[in-house]
């Protein structure tokens, strides 16, 4: 079973740039997918962003495309979510996710994300 723990958000005035992480443990952290999704407060969670196993491809939400850009080191057992040119509209909290399975492709659909970090909070002001 992942354990998955999140860092790196906080505070940012819009125009502005965070680095988001997330560390993997528990299992084989380089044979799965990795996922970054966020939660508006009175929203539903939806995707920003996931690549796959081996970081060879990724997918990004239309509303985060050009300025975020996910990354992972599975020497470190790390996947990343830099983000750039936040707006305020991008506050939310942020999860990571990792799947169960081993997917090919990239999973795209958040049903298929089976381990969940607890979050981490990024707070984008006007």
């Amino acid at each position: 079973q992942a354990q998955l723990v999140e860092s790196g958000g906080g505070l940012v005035q819009a125009g502005g740039s965070l680095r988001l992480s997330c560390a993997a443990s528990g299992r084989t952290f380089s044979r799965y997918a990795m996922g970054w999704f966020r939660q508006a407060t009175g929203k539903e969670r939806e995707i920003v962003a996931c690549i796959t196993w081996n970081g060879g491809t990724s997918y990004y939400a239309d509303s985060v495309k050009g300025r975020f850009t996910i990354s992972r080191d599975n020497a470190k057992n790390t996947v990343y979510l830099q983000m750039s040119g936040l707006k305020p509209e991008d506050t939310a909290v942020y999860y990571c996710a990792t799947t169960r399975n081993y997917f090919l492709g990239v999973p795209t659909t958040e049903g298929l994300y089976d381990y969940w970090g607890q979050g981490t909070q990024v707070t984008v002001s006007s």
